[in-house]
């Protein structure tokens, strides 16, 4: 007996550690400060399924544990020129969209994506811009090229983003090149300008989340950032600071962040089910308030009304919008960008 009841512990140890069955979990991989919590706890009291959320600040990260825990994540948050790779290297399945109706809220412009133009594996979650947050209160002219990053005038104030795609593609754009440059050249020359920059004392910091705090705090004049963290910022300025975001004259980069199912996921019902309730009109508004996003989702800005549609930093005029470029895969030019992006850091 002792024996028998021995063997039945050691059974459900191990039961205990396989993957989280269907029936009672999702495992999300999203960003930082990326969802509103009341949204998992309406989900997890609506269906039953426990949500075990997890966190990543850069999408390189995010590939490097998807490819290496296989079976672990059922759904992630990758960016567009991300899901193009995962796509590409087989990493994800294609989405059952008859079980996800809410999908049809999405915004016509981002019914079929070049980096998913089949619109099979992936379905948007939020989108926005990159550009210079400043506070207007400090500035000495109007802002409106990325060129006020490299001069002098704002020495030690300065707060880039410690991304390679997105500070080698702010001094692409300044340059006039693409954001998808594959040229060496091309490449070397945005690198030696943000080196320079470096070398200079512009910058500040290279960072990423903590940066829109630190702005409110008025720590920094300008800021490379993110659109929805630089609303997050001019939310929360105090009396005294004057936040203002652009898009520079030059262009920029115009990014979605997406839902999708990797291959070997455990519970992709449960993926599926999560999903379709973030695509719930009013679940997205939920998080486009909270995280202070671009929403994807039609129903959830109709519901928001004007105090949405009259923002340019959430609801930039499709003059901007055209203005700016998708990243894209750069898989085969990655060891370049990671090289110069690696001088870029360890200038002195």
């Amino acid at each position: 007996m002792k024996k028998l009841l021995s063997l039945v512990l050691i059974a459900l140890i191990a039961f205990s550690l396989l993957p989280a069955s269907a029936q009672g979990v999702v495992r999300v991989f999203n960003w930082e400060d990326y969802i509103d919590p009341e949204v998992i706890s309406l989900f997890e009291e609506e269906t039953g399924i426990k949500v075990d959320y997890m966190r990543f600040t850069l999408n390189e990260d995010m590939m490097v544990q998807v490819r290496n825990s296989p079976g672990y994540f059922d759904l992630v948050f990758p960016s567009d020129y991300a899901i193009e790779r995962m796509i590409s290297e087989e990493l994800l399945q294609p989405i059952d969209f008859e079980k996800v109706p809410n999908s049809a809220q999405t915004l016509d412009w981002l019914q079929n994506p070049d980096y998913d133009p089949e619109h099979k594996y992936s379905i948007p979650y939020m989108w926005g811009t990159v550009g210079i947050l400043y506070d207007a209160n400090r500035v000495k002219e109007p802002i409106d090229s990325w060129g006020v990053l490299f001069e002098d005038t704002y020495k030690g104030e300065v707060f880039m983003l410690d991304s390679p795609r997105d500070a080698l593609g702010v001094a692409l754009k300044y340059l006039g090149y693409s954001v998808n440059s594959k040229n060496p050249a091309e490449i070397k020359a945005a690198a030696d300008l943000l080196i320079k920059q470096k070398q200079d004392g512009i910058v500040k910091a290279y960072q990423v989340d903590e940066t829109k705090d630190k702005m409110v705090a008025g720590e920094g004049i300008l800021a490379v950032m993110w659109s929805g963290d630089a609303q997050y910022a001019i939310d929360e300025s105090p009396e005294g600071i004057d936040l203002t975001y652009v898009v520079p004259k030059e262009g920029s980069n115009v990014w979605v962040d997406g839902m999708v199912i990797p291959a070997s996921a455990p519970n992709p019902e449960n993926a599926l089910a999560f999903i379709d309730f973030l695509s719930r009109p009013e679940i997205a508004k939920m998080n486009c308030e909270y995280i202070r996003y671009s929403s994807p989702n039609k129903g959830a800005i109709e519901l928001m009304g004007e105090e949405y549609t009259s923002n340019t930093n959430l609801n930039p005029s499709q003059e901007t919008i055209d203005n700016c470029e998708f990243f894209h895969d750069n898989a085969d030019v990655k060891v370049l960008y990671d090289t110069f992006w690696g001088m870029v850091k360890n200038a002195k």
